[in-house]
């Protein structure tokens, strides 16, 4: 019963976001309304997916469905985010010549645009709250600040790569926290 729910669920989060960071509050709401993981949990999920190579959506279904179910887990909820995508996919190849002229595909396009925006938007901010504060404020995690706004420095500053600031976010996370980093972190 519980592949089936996984299905379905990633299935719903691939017919009703627009992939990337719009998948999380979905994937957050679904994870927290089965009872199958905690908001802290989910933005693990969401982390070590945006650390891994591959897409966000089928990443972080990976990962929720291994931890939920095991590896039939993984592969039934991967299988739901995918469905979705694979049938938009076939469909706008077969009408391809249609839509690629179609003043009404590029009225709805702008349309999506300010949505996803906004989906981004609140993604940011609710990842920001689960990072760096914890129960709307209740404290502020210092080490995560410091890492968070280094790593943006770095990025944006220096020029450097993801995978190098990655490696530095983690020798600033054992530096700033010692082995147990969980204890200074928001839960």
């Amino acid at each position: 019963m519980i592949y089936l729910e996984l299905f379905l669920s990633f299935l719903l989060i691939g017919f009703t976001s627009f992939g990337g960071m719009s998948m999380v509050p979905l994937i957050n709401d679904q994870m927290l309304s089965h009872g199958w993981m905690t908001s802290a949990e989910v933005a693990d999920i969401v982390a070590i997916a945006e650390m891994t190579p591959g897409p966000l959506g089928i990443n972080c279904a990976t990962f929720a469905g291994a931890r939920t179910a095991g590896f039939l887990g993984a592969i039934v909820a991967s299988f739901g985010v995918l469905v979705p995508t694979l049938t938009v996919g076939m469909l706008a190849a077969m009408f391809l010549k249609k839509f690629k002229e179609s003043r009404v595909m590029g009225n709805a396009l702008y349309g999506i645009r300010p949505v996803c925006i906004g989906m981004i938007l609140a993604v940011m901010v609710q990842q920001s709250m689960t990072n760096y504060a914890g129960a709307l404020f209740g404290f502020l995690s210092w080490p995560a600040l410091v890492i968070g706004l280094v790593s943006l420095l770095v990025l944006i500053r220096f020029k450097w790569g993801v995978p190098q600031t990655i490696l530095l976010a983690a020798a600033l996370g054992l530096l700033l926290c010692g082995l147990d980093a969980g204890a200074a972190l928001p839960t």
